[in-house]
């Protein structure tokens, strides 16, 4: 049977169906929003063995028959997840994973596949929608209905759900998760945007989120499933007073430590003898005395940090870790920089390429072109582990993502610098906020590159500590705190406001007043980070590096793109192979050349000027005799531009043959004396020849003057 609920939303309508289609998953919904349309679908099985964490999977992919396209592939077929998939299965988990139910350790996979797009509406914040439906009608114990929004930010107020072409004239815009009155999770892109229009998006956000909440519930009612019992949590007062005398001090001590890999030894070696010292006592209960550690660990890290008010490193909760700087630190690169804070540290190395260099984008909204990027790499060396290198996985694509759109808006547009810009962040030590350090360390080499941004931009991460009635925002966290805390607020941006935001919790939902603290406490960081950057370097190096390349450009009619590029790209290719530089030209006319050498740039673009210079009147031209015929010659003053020069203009006396003057292959200095309505191109020869004494005027078309007719 199928059940079917619909509201409006944005002026569109929103509706949420199932019962029609894949009715063997555990839960199924058919989400339509205008003429976008997705399938959410949700399983869980018993897991194999006990792998120690929740093993959710999510995963959102685009057909791309939903926009009426066949891929362009080798295989025609859809591959590997795109950059854009990969940051949407992480946007849906993000809101969802907190509110399953402690200890529930089934398989779940979440599948998000996008059927149709009106390339008006963004799948993404209906993906989140889908994946709580389906669970909310599962009998998987999921007991919050979670919704999501996009709220776009303009100079006229703010917009609910804004369509692409919308997006492209805001300010940017804010993804809002969350049920009822809470939040769980917020995704913010903004054009250095202050706090206070952020903390309205946020409430307008939430109004809507409980509409859409309270329509999953009228679905759950119609067809929801009868839920299992969530799993019972094994607490053995017995067994936890024994851990706690044998680890409390233990733990407590090794929070004193301040140092990353010294407090972790420490903290290793008490789960190692805490665990010999009561295996006797509690066979084969390992896991559950592992347990009960970690909830000391955690428990200790808040009394410390609530009762005492000091953290683990010794600083108060609003103190940043110390700041060191560096640019220019590679010899042979464009721009460089290392920032370190505390125990992390980002290299970051600016390349700097032509439109060649360009990253083509193929998605349902259509084939684009990229020419700045930013890409985040996680070494296991910066945490003191060994793992095996692979390509980037979800989080560095994640991490990435956030540092480019943080930096984003302050790159200069393509007419004021038309470069492909790539920033690479290495991080080479983690102990937490790497993708603010990335933030950071790309902006000082993007400077030290002579990149000219509009502003500095610095990011910060602000962590929260929440027990019972009791909650302290952390600014500048540490790993321990992001592990053991129950926020990671990373909040970007320059001294006139906010770039990007991304907010992740652990608990089931925090407060709007949490929201706005973190704002504020976000800006105060903000601004002191901007400080310690601005003694290193506050403004773009004067000139770019010698070793990347110069940039010229110019503009063509469109008429003339094709003899620029020449038949099969022949022209194009001959410049490009005689000077070895880079020539690319638009369906605009606009003419780019790069080259590191200067004067291979210089002798590409006057060999574009050549092709498309136009012959003028009066001017003088060395060309080269193409044809000879009886009555001229006609003789090339321009690539592919052709002139006659009639036989009466070679001498001022008669010639008899042309031959006598010019012949193929000969180079001549002629000038235009006329240029008729269909573009014909009158050339002489002896306008620029000195007039014989006793000369009259020349006249007629075999030279000399000619009697008057009688």
């Amino acid at each position: 049977m199928t059940h079917r609920v619909q509201m409006e939303l944005g002026g569109r309508i929103l509706s949420l169906e199932s019962g029609r289609v894949a009715r063997q998953a555990d839960g199924a919904v058919w989400v339509q929003y205008a003429d976008t349309v997705l399938l959410a679908t949700v399983v869980s099985v018993k897991p194999k063995d006990d792998r120690g964490f929740f093993p959710l999977f999510v995963d959102f992919r685009e057909k791309m028959y939903a926009a009426g396209k066949i891929p362009g592939s080798f295989f025609r077929r859809e591959g590997r997840p795109t950059e854009k998939e990969t940051l949407t299965c992480r946007l849906i988990d993000r809101p969802i994973r907190p509110l399953f139910p402690e200890g529930y350790m089934d398989e779940v996979q979440i599948m998000v596949m996008v059927l149709s797009s009106d390339q008006e509406n963004d799948a993404d914040v209906l993906g989140i929608i889908g994946a709580s439906a389906a669970l909310r009608i599962s009998s998987i114990p999921f007991d919050l209905s979670t919704s999501a929004v996009r709220i776009g930010v303009t100079d006229d107020g703010l917009l609910l759900n804004p369509t692409f072409a919308q997006r492209e004239e805001s300010r940017g815009d804010i993804v809002v998760a969350g049920h009822a009155d809470q939040i769980t999770m917020m995704e913010a892109g903004l054009q250095e945007v202050s706090e206070e229009p952020v903390a309205e998006a946020v409430r307008m956000a939430m109004k809507e989120i409980k509409r859409i909440s309270e329509l999953q519930e009228e679905l759950v009612r119609a067809c929801g499933k009868t839920k299992q019992a969530p799993p019972e949590i094994k607490d053995d007062p017995q067994l936890r007073s024994a851990v706690e005398r044998a680890a409390q001090d233990r733990i407590a001590a090794a929070y004193r430590i301040q140092d990353k890999q010294e407090q972790k030894a420490a903290m290793d070696l008490v789960g190692e003898e805490v665990a010999a010292m009561l295996v006797e006592d509690y066979p084969e209960r390992e896991q559950e005395i592992k347990n009960a550690l970690d909830e000391i660990e955690k428990h200790e890290l808040r009394r410390m940090i609530l009762e005492e008010g000091r953290r683990i490193d010794g600083r108060a909760v609003d103190d940043i870790r110390s700041i060191t700087c560096e640019v220019g630190v590679l010899p042979r690169t464009h721009g460089s920089a290392i920032f370190t804070r505390g125990q992390t540290q980002s290299l970051a190395v600016t390349t700097l390429g032509t439109k060649m260099d360009e990253q083509k984008i193929e998605t349902l909204e259509g084939q684009s072109w990229k020419n700045y990027m930013l890409h985040y790499n996680f070494p296991p060396f910066s945490v003191g582990e060994v793992k095996p290198i692979r390509g980037p996985g979800r989080r560095e694509i994640g991490h990435g993502a956030l540092a480019e759109r943080a930096i984003q808006p302050v790159i200069p547009n393509d007419e004021l610098f038309p470069y492909t810009i790539r920033i690479v962040s290495d991080i080479l030590e983690s102990n937490a906020s790497s993708s603010q350090a990335t933030v950071c360390a790309g902006i000082l080499s993007l400077m030290d590159a002579g990149v000219p941004i509009k502003a500095p931009v610095a990011g910060v991460s602000i962590g929260l500590i929440q027990d019972g009635e009791r909650s302290l925002l952390l600014t500048d966290m540490l790993g321990i705190e992001d592990h053991l805390g129950d926020m990671d607020f990373k909040v970007a941006g320059t001294r006139e406001g906010i770039t990007a935001i991304q907010m992740d919790i652990k608990l089931r939902g925090i407060d709007l007043p949490i929201i706005e603290e973190a704002l504020r406490k976000g800006r105060e960081a903000r601004l002191h980070v901007l400080d310690e950057m601005d003694r290193t370097m506050s403004e773009p190096r004067a000139e770019l590096s010698r070793f990347a390349p110069r940039i010229l450009s110019m503009k063509v009619k469109q008429s003339q793109i094709g003899a620029v590029i020449g038949p099969g790209g022949k022209v194009i290719r001959a410049i490009t192979e005689s000077t070895g530089a880079t020539v690319n030209i638009e369906d605009d006319g606009t003419v780019t050349i790069g080259s590191v050498d200067p004067e291979a740039g210089e002798k590409a673009l006057a060999w574009v000027q050549s092709i498309v210079e136009e012959a003028e009147v009066n001017k003088t031209y060395t060309g080269t005799v193409k044809r000879v015929m009886p009555f001229g010659a006609f003789v090339e003053i321009l690539p592919g531009k052709e002139g006659l020069v009639h036989i009466s203009e070679l001498e001022y006396h008669r010639v008899e043959k042309v031959e006598d003057v010019l012949n193929e292959g000969d180079e001549v200095q002629v000038k235009v004396i006329g240029i008729d309505d269909q573009g014909k191109i009158k050339l002489s020869r002896k306008a620029l020849l000195d007039r014989p004494e006793g000369s009259g005027k020349a006249g007629g078309d075999r030279g000399g003057n000619r009697r008057t007719r009688r």
